[in-house]
């Protein structure tokens, strides 16, 4: 059944971006007109009150209100539209003209962002790439399946064995054979109950503040993979400051570049890496054989942004792209540790 969930976390993250990042735009079709601001009473002058910020004009009508619904999901204005392309083909122009100040015409960083997470998550959850159940499942019943296969053939030695005997025949390439079967079933049980959460064995010098979360995880995986997820959702945020340090490593010394630079690279460069986790994951359904060029887009769209917001030369852009892929591994794996730390001592 599809995760229904993150249908609406999807709605809710475009009202969320919509919210951090209001259109800029012109008086839409069945909004009221007013003299005055109907929030503070001001006099209107133009198409937002000079007072409060507020639109001079609110809708009061439904065709209008599903009209602004499907603003704050998709941005059908221009907004996206002009910043999707440059974000894809230009990231590093699109990043130096937001740092630059050009803002009216581009979606925020963190709005897309936030978009960018919810949009992930809800078709993670979709396709179950985010829903390991299903796995486990398959590998639990081909346990069952080869456990169930093996013992058979237990029985059927165990019925030569004794003919054998009986016939006064040399029972010595039959008893090498049952001893592997027997030998493959209590592997194959001992399997079975690691993946059902068996009792997990620890030396007694295993410290205790280890013992327990790993003993909780070993318990109930899933459990543990549901709080993973679920952190993952609400700390995704954390993945900006993990990795802003690492971009200013490769500044280290220039006056020209701030944090707040890194920090909209960072954000931006996020924000395309879970675009194209959706699309690849999406591709993946339908052409699973193709998907596999999308490993190689992350490092390209790294050097393009790099080039385009620092100035870089083709070299320097380069060696920074090597470095950055090597930083963006180590900052995943930080985060993955925080999620790890959150969900086992919760």
């Amino acid at each position: 059944m599809p995760d229904l969930e993150g249908i609406g976390d999807a709605v809710t993250g475009g009202l969320v971006g919509r919210a951090v990042e209001p259109p800029t735009g012109r008086v839409e079709p069945g909004h009221t007109s007013e003299r005055n601001c109907l929030n503070c009473g001001t006099p209107l002058s133009g198409d937002y009150c000079h007072s409060c910020g507020q639109r001079a004009h609110v809708h009061r009508t439904l065709t209008a209100f599903w009209h602004d619904l499907a603003h704050g999901v998709l941005h059908f204005e221009g907004k996206i539209w002009h910043t999707l392309p440059l974000l894809v083909w230009k990231p590093g122009e699109l990043t130096r003209r937001y740092i630059d100040g050009q803002r009216a015409r581009f979606v925020s960083p963190i709005a897309l962002f936030l978009f960018s997470v919810f949009l992930t998550f809800a078709v993670m959850g979709l396709t179950g790439a985010l829903n390991p159940g299903a796995g486990e499942t398959n590998v639990v019943n081909e346990i069952a399946k080869e456990l169930s296969e093996t013992r058979t053939q237990i029985d059927k030695l165990e019925a030569d064995r004794a003919a054998a005997v009986k016939a006064g025949r040399s029972t010595a390439s039959i008893d090498s054979g049952l001893a592997d079967a027997k030998a493959k079933v209590s592997a194959l049980e001992s399997a079975r109950e690691r993946k059902l959460g068996g009792p997990a064995q620890f030396s007694d010098d295993t410290p205790g503040w280890i013992r327990g979360p790993l003993q909780k995880a070993r318990a109930n995986p899933e459990l543990l993979f549901y709080k993973l997820k679920t952190n993952a959702y609400k700390f995704s945020w954390a993945l900006i400051p993990i990795s802003v340090p690492f971009v200013w490593l490769l500044f280290p010394f220039s006056r020209r570049f701030r944090l707040y630079d890194h920090t909209v690279f960072v954000t931006y460069s996020l924000s395309f890496m879970m675009l194209l986790l959706v699309t690849g994951s999406l591709v993946a359904l339908a052409l699973p054989e193709i998907a596999v060029v999308f490993w190689f887009v992350p490092p390209v769209h790294m050097y393009r942004q790099l080039r385009g917001t620092y100035g870089t030369s083709r070299s320097g852009a380069l060696w920074r792209t090597v470095a950055l892929t090597l930083f963006a591994f180590i900052a995943v794996l930080l985060f993955l540790v925080l999620l790890v730390g959150i969900g086992a001592f919760d």
